[in-house]
């Protein structure tokens, strides 16, 4: 017995929350920048004192921060891409796609490296996301 006739239904996430914010991803960013940073001002230390515990363990420690904040920003950016971005947003940001696969391609970039360019180049494109999340969120604003 069927209680209800449905011709289509719509979700936009798997937990239909309507709770999206590019913050994480922009605070994870700046953390890779940071990380990156630290382990900059580190090597000298590492290179003159490689058995040093304390150095490992701070470039360690660093590395694991590093890695942890890559997966949380590459998480966030494909929830927006994937969950809140929709096809109709393609009107007002005609490369969204290609701007989501640079910027994730380059948060792998910085798992795999430690290059601050590299970490700066991620956080201005994560922050052009967050741009992006914005014009977009105002314009379904305007539009009803």
């Amino acid at each position: 017995m069927k209680l209800f006739k449905f011709d289509k239904v719509y979700a936009h996430c798997d937990i239909p929350c309507g709770i999206y914010d590019p913050s994480p991803s922009r605070i994870a960013a700046e953390t890779i920048v940071k990380m990156v940073t630290l382990i900059d001002g580190i090597k000298d230390e590492y290179r003159n004192s490689p058995s040093d515990v304390n150095v490992l363990n701070s470039i360690t420690r660093y590395i694991l921060v590093k890695e942890e904040h890559a997966r949380i920003c590459k998480n966030e950016i494909l929830i927006l891409w994937t969950d809140y971005f929709k096809e109709e947003d393609l009107k007002i940001v005609p490369d969204l796609h290609s701007k989501v696969w640079d910027t994730v391609k380059l948060i792998s970039y910085n798992k795999q490296n430690v290059d601050l360019e590299k970490a700066k180049e991620l956080l201005t494109k994560v922050n052009e996301i967050g741009d992006i999340f914005t014009k977009v969120k105002e314009e379904r604003l305007k539009n009803g």
